[in-house]
């Protein structure tokens, strides 16, 4: 078993926007090697020229901070989930997120997301730490998560990793957290084109294609207010001043670039509130020009609705640590 700590549930710190609250589930910190195995070409020094970083995003030897969560929200009445994590008690090939034992279901609970309660899972793509609570392990068996929901992904995604010669430690993530929900009948797949896919008023994925053939990112509408959730079309803050630096794991790593290009471009000098699924916290803000490239202007977690800036953080912040590096 995982020797990491446990943790008693704390209120889940979230973002007001419009009439929709989004919360971060956390699940873990990811260790300090993660970020020069996934992103090699953040060197220290790099890191370190970009002041904006620290204290949040970088320490001050220039090593990336990263974690692994989901968010949550209810939007027109819909209990709605994005990315579902590691997982706990799932046989890994990587130590960092093999057999965990974790809080995140209580979590998500104390957040008031009970399981089954959830309508709609949203998996930005299938990769391990994006998928692991898809299902969870009762009598022996992996059986899904969310029972009442619809889980939703690209269709390029699956079809994808379908035709995918995978090495077995993918193939044993697709086994407990992929095909338990698609034998459930519980697997939706939507057509996702360039111009994003519709789900529900105020819900629409966009297409970021690189780091998987079907990722995509997930857009929400509030009463004329916008947030957007990354996934892994950039995995850290460091891309928004650096976007050529692109992941070990990504599958296309020019059409990963260009996605995260456009995307930033997009985002600009607006008032679009970005919220970066492995973004260490406080895990949200706006995109701006800064130098040659762009910078992240944070906005915490806070109660009320969002004024942009440095608001005052909800909740406790605290992680518990695992070892060892990362795999997608």
């Amino acid at each position: 078993m995982s020797t990491q700590p446990t943790r008693t549930p704390t209120s889940a710190p979230s973002w007001t926007l419009g009439d929709v609250t989004v919360h971060r589930i956390d699940e873990v910190l990811l260790p300090p090697a993660t970020g020069p195995w996934l992103l090699p070409d953040a060197t220290p020094d790099l890191v370190a020229a970009q002041g904006w970083l620290r204290p949040h995003f970088a320490d001050d030897e220039g090593i990336l901070r990263l974690d692994s969560h989901s968010f949550a929200f209810t939007l027109g009445g819909r209990r709605i989930l994005v990315d579902t994590g590691i997982g706990n008690g799932k046989e890994r090939a990587n130590p960092a997120w093999h057999d965990l034992d974790t809080d995140y279901l209580r979590e998500l609970t104390a957040a008031g997301f009970p399981p089954d309660s959830v309508d709609l899972v949203i998996l930005t793509h299938l990769h391990a730490d994006h998928v692991g609570w898809n299902t969870r392990k009762t009598d022996g068996r992996w059986v899904p998560t969310f029972p009442n929901a619809r889980y939703l992904t690209s269709r390029t995604e699956r079809e994808f990793w379908a035709g995918y010669d995978m090495e077995e430690a993918r193939a044993q993530m697709f086994r407990d957290s992929v095909i338990p929900v698609e034998e459930a009948g519980l697997l939706d797949l939507v057509d996702v084109p360039a111009g994003g896919a519709d789900i529900a008023p105020g819900l629409r994925l966009l297409p970021t294609p690189g780091h998987t053939p079907g990722h995509v990112a997930v857009e929400l509408t509030s009463q004329g207010r916008t947030a957007l959730i990354t996934g892994d079309c950039i995995h850290h803050p460091v891309q928004f001043a650096h976007p050529a630096i692109g992941a070990c794991v990504d599958i296309d790593p020019r059409q990963s670039e260009a996605s995260r290009r456009a995307l930033l471009a997009s985002l600009a000098d607006s008032d679009t509130l970005v919220l970066g699924t492995h973004f260490a916290p406080p895990t949200a803000g706006h995109v701006v020009r800064h130098q040659d490239g762009y910078r992240l202007s944070p906005v915490h977690a806070g109660p009320g609705p969002l004024t942009g800036g440095e608001s005052a953080v909800a909740g406790q912040e605290g992680r518990c640590p695992v070892s060892s590096c990362q795999r997608s």
